[in-house]
């Protein structure tokens, strides 16, 4: 019986799979055409099994030489001498069942290069009447390793020279991932492992003979409803294929190992409840456990302040940042799967990773000096429901113990949001979970979503910036509400006013035929 996998590549014997024949074949096509390319996404994107599927379909018109880089050592990339002799290994090892004529095979084998104009002729016997294509995964791994540099200027060559009749190579180069190949000198520069001879340009690169790789190798909704029909058709649970379909894309934007994750949650964990309740069950799991994608985050995040910084002044700051790749936090974030372009603004990938990031911020939040910590839970929370309205006026009257107007009014207005969420968060931790609707998030305003349980609180944060002002975020709040089909809202307005004699409030104000529980202050 199949199962679902997030652990190396995906067998279709073996896993339910998205059907990505569609994808595999826009990357056909550009074998077809000699192109060279790279493939680069972020960490357990499904880069290997596209490329296990795409080796399968190629099999059948070229020699496919896929191999990785992945298990190679320092020693490997100590001159040119030792890479060629492991380059010689691992292509002889990934043709010998391709069908490729034996005695040019042992003659390939038998070669012992010593530098990379003798690698070249060996290649250029390889591939003489024969249609090679060369695949190398993880290729990102030797980022730091000028010999290397030297290999990709060899293909360069090679590729140039065949495009004038004038040298036979490869017919098609793939390299995948994480790293934009085309950036590697440039980065390589900055960190100081390699220096430019005079004349050379550190943004020079050798790899620019690289066709643009644009094959989204996210799942779609549709994708993800081909995943759940297999495992219908073996299970009969009678599910809503499309509707799960749908929520799964909701929380995840197609992100392959946060699907697949997802789906092995319900299947495994939550006795098969395929529901849209047991989709957002899956995703507390999923936010609660520690896996090699959230540690790495974890990592990126402490290793570079500076993408931390970003990501908080987007996500919690509400910081309108222009979607440029040339700026290179954003292209960083992109290249780790952690932003994505939201017409032309930088946004959080995925719902997932903005719930992360969040409790990732509140956990590192050292600049909220005061924090409200003497709520008492079970107040909040009976019989498994939470009363929102409550936890609401409980913070109001903390805020208000703790903050001083005069003393506190610029931390707060920059830190307010985070001062809030670092009280919510411990009240539903294990139950529920909320998530910042990015989308919507500005300077002055910020939706939150929480769902506990069976319901879902739509509260939107706001900075005082005057009564019309404030009239204008119930209109906008309804707005929201409409949207999600809800009959209640929350406002929480932080006022920084030094009028001591400003009103603070907290009352339920109907509007529309809508409730609003409005609370400032």
């Amino acid at each position: 019986m199949k199962e679902f996998n997030v652990t190396g590549n995906c067998v279709p014997d073996l896993h339910y799979m998205v059907d990505t024949s569609d994808k595999i074949e826009q990357i056909v096509k550009m074998v077809n055409k000699r192109q060279y390319f790279t493939i680069n996404r972020a960490r357990q994107y499904g880069k290997t099994t596209t490329l296990g599927l795409l080796e399968k379909t190629l099999e059948t018109h070229y020699r496919v030489a896929r191999i990785s880089f992945e298990n190679l050592d320092e020693e490997d990339f100590a001159t040119a001498g030792d890479f060629c002799e492991t380059f010689i290994d691992l292509v002889a090892a990934a043709l010998e069942t391709t069908g490729i004529d034996k005695d040019k095979l042992k003659e390939w084998q038998n070669s012992t290069p010593d530098r990379f104009s003798k690698l070249s002729k060996c290649i250029t016997n390889l591939c003489e009447g024969d249609k090679v294509v060369l695949i190398i995964d993880e290729v990102d791994r030797t980022s730091n390793n000028r010999v290397f540099l030297k290999f990709l200027s060899t293909l360069r060559s090679k590729f140039l020279a065949r495009n004038e009749g004038k040298d036979t190579t490869f017919h098609s180069v793939i390299l995948a991932g994480v790293t934009d190949i085309k950036n590697l000198k440039l980065m390589m520069t900055v960190a100081g492992n390699y220096t430019p001879r005079e004349n050379e340009g550190k943004n020079n690169s050798p790899w620019n003979i690289a066709a643009d790789f644009d094959v989204d190798l996210s799942f779609s909704p549709a994708g993800i409803a081909t995943m759940l029909q297999q495992y219908e058709d073996d299970h009969q649970t009678d599910m809503d294929i499309m509707e799960l379909s749908q929520e799964i894309y909701r929380y995840t934007r197609g992100y392959p190992f946060l699907v697949s994750r997802i789906c092995q949650c319900i299947d495994g964990k939550l006795d098969r409840a395929w529901t849209l309740g047991g989709v957002q069950a899956a995703v507390k799991v999923l936010l609660e456990e520690r896996n090699t994608l959230f540690d790495d985050m974890s990592k990126n995040f402490e290793n570079n302040p500076e993408l931390y910084d970003f990501a908080y002044a987007v996500l919690i700051d509400g910081e309108v940042r222009p979607f440029t790749i040339d700026d290179p936090y954003v292209n960083f974030g992109v290249m780790l799967g952690y932003f994505r372009n939201n017409n032309g603004q930088v946004a959080i990938a995925n719902r997932v990773f903005e719930i992360r990031m969040t409790n990732y911020f509140i956990m590192r939040n050292i600049r909220t000096k005061k924090q409200i910590k003497n709520v008492v839970k079970s107040e909040i929370i009976k019989d498994n429901k939470f009363n929102m309205q409550l936890c609401l006026e409980k913070f109001a009257i903390h805020y208000k113990e703790l903050y001083n107007p005069k003393e506190d009014a610029k931390f707060v207005e920059r830190h307010g949001r985070m001062v809030f969420l670092s009280y919510l968060k411990p009240l539903i931790n294990g139950y529920g979970f909320y998530h910042i609707e990015s989308g919507l998030t500005d300077y002055r305003r910020m939706d939150i979503v929480v769902d506990y349980g069976t319901d879902q609180f739509i509260i939107e944060l706001k900075l005082w910036s005057g009564d019309s002002d404030h009239d204008k975020a119930y209109t906008q709040l309804l707005g929201y509400m409409d949207s999600k089909n809800a009959a209640e809202g929350y406002l929480l307005t932080f006022d920084f006013r030094q009028d001591v004699n400003k009103q603070r409030k907290a009352e339920w104000v109907i509007l529309d035929g809508k409730r609003i529980f409005d609370v400032v202050v």
